[in-house]
Protein backbone atom coordinates (compact mmCIF):
# COMPACT_ATOMS: atom_id res chain seq x y z
CA UNK A 1 0.00 0.00 0.00
CA UNK A 2 1.31 3.63 -1.06
CA UNK A 3 0.59 6.52 0.67
CA UNK A 4 -1.76 8.02 -1.66
CA UNK A 5 -3.76 4.76 -0.88
CA UNK A 6 -3.46 6.09 2.95
CA UNK A 7 -4.58 9.49 1.72
CA UNK A 8 -7.86 7.63 0.26
CA UNK A 9 -8.67 5.68 3.15
CA UNK A 10 -8.02 8.50 5.33
CA UNK A 11 -11.21 10.37 2.74
CA UNK A 12 -13.50 6.85 3.24
CA UNK A 13 -13.35 7.22 6.65
CA UNK A 14 -14.12 10.96 7.30
CA UNK A 15 -16.91 10.43 4.71
CA UNK A 16 -18.41 6.91 6.66
CA UNK A 17 -17.87 9.07 9.76
CA UNK A 18 -20.70 11.77 8.70
CA UNK A 19 -22.90 8.95 8.72
CA UNK A 20 -23.17 8.74 12.76
CA UNK A 21 -22.99 12.52 13.36
CA UNK A 22 -26.14 13.86 14.23
CA UNK A 23 -25.59 17.83 14.71
CA UNK A 24 -25.60 19.70 11.05
CA UNK A 25 -22.52 22.32 11.38
CA UNK A 26 -19.56 19.09 12.78
CA UNK A 27 -21.27 16.93 9.77
CA UNK A 28 -21.05 19.54 7.53
CA UNK A 29 -17.54 20.57 8.64
CA UNK A 30 -16.39 16.50 8.56
CA UNK A 31 -18.32 16.13 5.28
CA UNK A 32 -16.29 19.31 3.56
CA UNK A 33 -12.65 17.21 4.85
CA UNK A 34 -13.87 14.64 3.31
CA UNK A 35 -14.66 16.59 -0.25
CA UNK A 36 -11.24 17.75 0.03
CA UNK A 37 -9.16 15.17 1.20
CA UNK A 38 -11.13 12.96 -1.29
CA UNK A 39 -9.64 15.93 -4.30
CA UNK A 40 -6.13 15.46 -2.96
CA UNK A 41 -6.41 11.99 -3.53
CA UNK A 42 -7.84 11.82 -6.71
CA UNK A 43 -4.89 14.06 -8.06
CA UNK A 44 -2.17 12.85 -6.62
CA UNK A 45 -3.71 9.46 -7.98
CA UNK A 46 -3.20 10.61 -11.24
CA UNK A 47 0.06 12.50 -10.59
CA UNK A 48 1.66 9.83 -9.60
CA UNK A 49 -0.18 6.36 -10.06
CA UNK A 50 -1.64 7.72 -13.52
CA UNK A 51 -4.88 6.32 -12.23
CA UNK A 52 -7.91 8.83 -13.25
CA UNK A 53 -10.41 8.80 -11.27
CA UNK A 54 -11.98 12.15 -12.58
CA UNK A 55 -16.14 11.25 -11.83
CA UNK A 56 -14.57 10.77 -7.96
CA UNK A 57 -12.93 14.11 -8.47
CA UNK A 58 -15.88 15.87 -10.25
CA UNK A 59 -18.13 14.69 -7.70
CA UNK A 60 -16.38 16.28 -4.06
CA UNK A 61 -15.61 19.25 -6.48
CA UNK A 62 -19.32 20.42 -6.53
CA UNK A 63 -19.91 18.86 -3.11
CA UNK A 64 -16.94 20.90 -1.33
CA UNK A 65 -18.50 24.43 -1.65
CA UNK A 66 -22.29 22.92 -1.35
CA UNK A 67 -20.88 21.62 2.02
CA UNK A 68 -18.96 25.37 3.26
CA UNK A 69 -22.14 26.83 2.28
CA UNK A 70 -24.84 25.33 4.18
CA UNK A 71 -22.61 25.30 6.93
CA UNK A 72 -21.70 28.65 6.88
CA UNK A 73 -25.71 29.65 6.47
CA UNK A 74 -26.25 27.15 9.72
CA UNK A 75 -23.25 28.96 11.87
CA UNK A 76 -25.06 32.46 11.28
CA UNK A 77 -28.34 31.25 11.76
CA UNK A 78 -27.54 29.62 15.25
CA UNK A 79 -25.38 32.90 15.89
CA UNK A 80 -28.05 34.68 15.44
CA UNK A 81 -30.49 32.65 17.91
CA UNK A 82 -28.09 32.68 20.42
CA UNK A 83 -27.36 36.33 20.58
CA UNK A 84 -31.27 36.45 20.49
CA UNK A 85 -31.32 34.34 23.50
CA UNK A 86 -29.56 36.90 25.81
CA UNK A 87 -32.72 38.28 26.55
CA UNK A 88 -35.94 38.11 25.30
CA UNK A 89 -35.72 35.52 22.73
CA UNK A 90 -36.22 37.80 19.35
CA UNK A 91 -37.76 35.55 16.32
CA UNK A 92 -36.89 38.52 13.95
CA UNK A 93 -33.95 36.89 13.85
CA UNK A 94 -34.86 33.90 12.19
CA UNK A 95 -36.89 35.56 9.73
CA UNK A 96 -34.14 35.90 6.99
CA UNK A 97 -34.24 31.94 7.13
CA UNK A 98 -38.16 31.90 6.38
CA UNK A 99 -39.93 31.92 3.17
CA UNK A 100 -43.46 34.47 2.70
CA UNK A 101 -46.75 33.30 2.54
CA UNK A 102 -50.21 34.77 2.18
CA UNK A 103 -53.36 33.99 2.81
CA UNK A 104 -56.80 35.50 2.21
CA UNK A 105 -59.75 35.93 4.37
CA UNK A 106 -61.40 32.50 5.19
CA UNK A 107 -58.44 30.38 3.91
CA UNK A 108 -57.75 28.02 6.52
CA UNK A 109 -53.67 27.63 7.06
CA UNK A 110 -54.41 24.50 8.25
CA UNK A 111 -56.98 22.13 9.37
CA UNK A 112 -57.21 19.22 12.40
CA UNK A 113 -55.46 15.88 10.99
CA UNK A 114 -52.99 17.66 8.34
CA UNK A 115 -49.53 16.99 8.20
CA UNK A 116 -47.71 19.28 10.40
CA UNK A 117 -44.58 20.26 8.00
CA UNK A 118 -44.11 23.99 9.17
CA UNK A 119 -44.17 26.35 11.51
CA UNK A 120 -45.22 30.18 11.48
CA UNK A 121 -44.52 33.45 12.59
CA UNK A 122 -47.06 36.26 11.31
CA UNK A 123 -46.17 39.41 10.26
CA UNK A 124 -49.65 40.94 9.47
CA UNK A 125 -53.31 39.75 10.27
CA UNK A 126 -55.39 37.61 12.41
CA UNK A 127 -55.64 33.97 12.76
CA UNK A 128 -58.16 32.17 15.28
CA UNK A 129 -58.03 28.94 16.34
CA UNK A 130 -61.41 27.25 15.47
CA UNK A 131 -61.69 24.96 18.15
CA UNK A 132 -60.90 27.92 20.67
CA UNK A 133 -61.65 30.79 19.41
CA UNK A 134 -57.97 31.89 20.59
CA UNK A 135 -56.47 34.47 18.33
CA UNK A 136 -53.21 34.95 17.30
CA UNK A 137 -52.09 38.31 16.10
CA UNK A 138 -49.03 40.49 14.60
CA UNK A 139 -45.55 38.95 16.19
CA UNK A 140 -46.80 35.37 17.27
CA UNK A 141 -45.98 31.96 16.92
CA UNK A 142 -48.31 29.28 15.30
CA UNK A 143 -48.13 26.11 14.06
CA UNK A 144 -45.27 24.68 16.65
CA UNK A 145 -47.10 22.14 18.73
CA UNK A 146 -47.43 20.02 15.74
CA UNK A 147 -43.87 19.72 14.89
CA UNK A 148 -43.94 18.04 18.30
CA UNK A 149 -46.54 15.43 18.50
CA UNK A 150 -45.91 11.56 18.29
CA UNK A 151 -48.20 11.68 15.51
CA UNK A 152 -46.64 15.04 13.76
CA UNK A 153 -50.76 16.05 12.63
CA UNK A 154 -52.41 19.08 13.26
CA UNK A 155 -54.19 19.14 16.40
CA UNK A 156 -56.71 22.07 15.93
CA UNK A 157 -58.07 24.03 12.37
CA UNK A 158 -56.45 27.29 12.19
CA UNK A 159 -58.58 29.86 9.77
CA UNK A 160 -57.75 33.15 8.89
CA UNK A 161 -59.84 36.09 9.88
CA UNK A 162 -58.29 39.05 7.64
CA UNK A 163 -55.95 38.34 5.12
CA UNK A 164 -52.58 37.45 6.42
CA UNK A 165 -48.84 37.50 5.74
CA UNK A 166 -46.48 34.67 7.41
CA UNK A 167 -42.75 33.76 7.52
CA UNK A 168 -43.25 29.54 7.35
CA UNK A 169 -40.12 27.91 7.95
CA UNK A 170 -39.91 24.55 7.51
CA UNK A 171 -39.58 21.17 10.19
CA UNK A 172 -36.27 20.43 9.41
CA UNK A 173 -34.73 23.71 9.54
CA UNK A 174 -36.86 23.72 12.96
CA UNK A 175 -35.67 20.53 14.30
CA UNK A 176 -32.20 21.34 13.57
CA UNK A 177 -31.80 24.57 15.38
CA UNK A 178 -33.93 22.51 18.01
CA UNK A 179 -31.11 20.57 18.28
CA UNK A 180 -28.25 23.01 17.61
CA UNK A 181 -29.15 25.68 20.14
CA UNK A 182 -30.18 24.60 23.46
CA UNK A 183 -31.96 28.24 23.95
CA UNK A 184 -33.84 27.94 21.30
CA UNK A 185 -35.36 24.41 22.04
CA UNK A 186 -36.27 25.88 25.62
CA UNK A 187 -37.81 28.72 23.79
CA UNK A 188 -39.91 26.34 21.82
CA UNK A 189 -40.98 24.25 24.72
CA UNK A 190 -41.76 27.11 27.13
CA UNK A 191 -44.14 28.13 23.82
CA UNK A 192 -45.56 24.61 23.85
CA UNK A 193 -46.08 24.46 27.63
CA UNK A 194 -47.65 27.75 27.49
CA UNK A 195 -50.11 26.99 24.63
CA UNK A 196 -51.33 24.02 26.30
CA UNK A 197 -52.07 25.65 29.63
CA UNK A 198 -53.86 28.08 27.92
CA UNK A 199 -55.50 25.46 25.65
CA UNK A 200 -56.52 23.10 29.13
CA UNK A 201 -57.73 26.72 30.57
CA UNK A 202 -60.29 27.32 27.82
Amino acid sequence: MNWVDLVGYLAAVLMFSTFYMKKMIPLRAVGASANFVFIIYTLCSYLFLQRGIWPLFILHVALLPLNIIRMRQMIMLVNKVRESSTGHFAIDFLTPYMAKEHFKKGDYLFKKGDESLKMYYVQSGILRLEELGITFDKGELIGEMGLFSSNHKRSATVVCDTDVELLAISKNNVMQLYYQNQKFGFYLVQLVIDRLLKKRSS
